[in-house]
């Protein structure tokens, strides 16, 4: 096959995806429709958009101006054990990861940065406004969509943080929770578990910490650019030692009243307007617990002496965010005694829990690999 060809094939549906993407977004937007007796002009009114809910039949609006939260960050830092506490709350809709909006915004991207396609697309007829139109009123879709509607709606997909900016130029009133992790558990987890990314080397320690820093040190930019008022900063282990105290800071920044349902998330695993989860994502057979100090310093121990005593080089971000690199074993602080409990419940039974992961289906998480895709990469 030529190489004309070659890129022949690859444009072709990608102009196609393009096409309908616009297509979809005009048509979300009212813009496009059957006729009207009313005439032409009845075409430019935007049609309300909603979902009812099939536990209390209640009609809920959404709209870009609606004030989303989108959870952030590296994989393996927290961001499910977030969303699963903000599931828990009666006034907040998470979900699963959908992955599909990270890989919306990163063809945008691919096709901007390309002075071709960027020419292609203006002389087509599609400008930014259009653009962002269309893929605005797609990932809409998708949030309000995916789950059971609230009046509160959240996006888990942690990569959709790199394009923060962008993000809030297609939903102004929206705020991002960026989950920050010891660098050091992060990629030991990614390692030990087998947490497939695309660019990260799972037989090396020292490159996987190459790449988380340069993705947090993405993520951590874009946060800062966007504002403290727009994105809160949230360490993963104060999260888990200071459930209350944090989950009081979460809420009160997202403008959500407080409810004591967020510190026990696990009593609502999978249940009508609780906490849904996946059998392919690789934290699910975690969040069935409640918060503990399990996952807390499970990397003690495991990553090789150079790589230790190189970290302040290797990784210089856990100093930015204020990690001590030099700290083997970390000092994160004293748990409150609700975690201290829940943590001594959690080493007691582990058999009930590992049942109760197998009764739910989860047992297929520890042992499926992740499809990887270019789109799961924090540096792509």
């Amino acid at each position: 096959m030529s190489l004309l060809s070659s890129r022949g094939g690859r444009r072709g549906p990608i102009l196609c995806f393009l096409a309908l993407l616009f297509v979809f977004g005009l048509y979300q937007l009212g813009l496009i429709c059957g006729p009207s007796k009313d005439g032409p002009t009845s075409m430019m009114i935007a049609k309300e958009k909603y979902v009812v809910s099939s536990l209390d039949h209640k009609k809920y609006s959404y709209d870009r101006t609606m004030p989303l939260i989108f959870i952030g960050g590296v994989p393996r830092s927290g961001t499910t054990l977030m969303r699963a506490m903000l599931d828990a709350h009666p006034d907040v809709r998470c979900g699963q990861e959908t992955r599909v909006i990270p890989r919306i915004l990163q063809m945008r991207s691919h096709w901007l940065k390309s002075e071709r396609e960027s020419v292609r697309l203006v002389e087509a007829g599609i400008s930014k406004e259009v653009m962002d139109s269309a893929i605005a009123a797609f990932c809409l879709e998708v949030i309000a969509r995916h789950g059971e509607p609230a009046p509160r709606l959240c996006n888990k997909d942690p990569l959709t943080l790199k394009m923060g900016s962008y993000v809030l130029e297609l939903f102004p009133n929206a705020k991002f929770l960026f989950m920050v992790r010891d660098g050091r558990a992060t990629v030991h987890s990614i390692i030990s578990r087998k947490v497939t990314i695309t660019g990260f080397d799972l037989t090396s320690y020292r490159q996987c910490l190459t790449k988380w820093n340069h993705a947090i040190s993405v993520m951590h930019s874009q946060c800062k650019e966007v504002g403290s008022d727009k994105c809160l900063m949230v360490p993963y282990e104060q999260l888990v030692l200071h459930p209350r105290e944090w989950m009081k800071k979460i809420l009160s920044f997202l403008d959500v009243p407080w409810n004591e349902s967020v510190l026990h998330h696990e009593e609502f695993i999978n249940k009508p307007g609780g906490v849904p989860l996946s059998k392919v994502e690789r934290s699910s057979d975690q969040v069935i617990k409640p918060v503990n100090l399990e996952a807390l310093t499970k990397w003690v121990g495991h990553i090789p002496d150079d790589v230790v005593r190189d970290m302040p080089d290797i990784a210089p971000m856990l100093s930015v965010l204020g990690y001590d690199p030099y700290s083997n074993p970390p000092v994160y602080g004293a748990p409150d005694s609700l975690v201290s409990d829940n943590t001594r419940r959690v080493l007691a039974d582990g058999e009930i829990w590992a049942a109760k992961a197998r009764q739910l289906s989860l047992q297929r998480v520890a042992s499926m690999p992740n499809e990887e895709d270019p789109s799961d990469s924090p540096n792509a």
